[in-house]
């Protein structure tokens, strides 16, 4: 197998992926007479097709085991989609390139608890995969017509390491 050592998420590194989630001062107001902070406008949330619409959705992941093996990564066509975990926690975030209508090599990151990410419409990507105990996660994707999912299968793994607790 090959191997990938994760890496810590940021805006940055992920951004040719999709959006990273978090609460942020610098994209923030006050409403509700002061007493709320609102974290404005995190994500583009890019939905196309017919009858297409947003969906809300909660979603309860079991940890895997790592190292991982990383056989299979999909993506949605049609939509980006969301994932803001419930619960401060970490998760692993996969992603990869696109080479020509296939996935290219993987990209593994770890979040800092409390962050989220938003995969831009036809971005390659590993499953949810929680770290270490169940966790719940706020999902934002596409519903309607049409097929919204591909998946494409490695003819040889990755193994996906999390990187060196400091």
């Amino acid at each position: 197998m090959r191997k990938i050592v994760a890496e810590l998420l940021t805006k940055d590194a992920f951004s040719p992926f999709g959006d990273v989630i978090e609460a942020e001062e610098g994209a923030s107001f006050p409403i509700n007479n002061g007493k709320t902070q609102r974290f404005h406008d995190l994500a583009k949330v890019d939905v196309v097709g017919e009858n297409a619409r947003v969906l809300v959705s909660i979603a309860r992941g079991q940890p895997y085991e790592f190292p991982l093996a990383l056989k299979m990564v999909e993506r949605h066509p049609l939509g980006s989609q969301a994932f803001v975990p419930l619960v401060a926690r970490p998760f692993l975030v996969v992603v990869c390139p696109d080479e020509g209508g296939r996935p290219g090599g993987p990209r593994a990151f770890v979040t800092k608890p409390g962050q989220g990410v938003n995969y831009a419409r036809n971005t390659w990507h590993g499953v949810l995969t929680p770290i270490g105990e169940e966790q719940d996660f706020l999902i934002v994707d596409r519903g309607g017509d049409g097929q919204n999912l591909e998946e494409f299968f490695f003819s040889d793994p990755y193994e996906i390491h999390l990187p060196e607790q400091r």
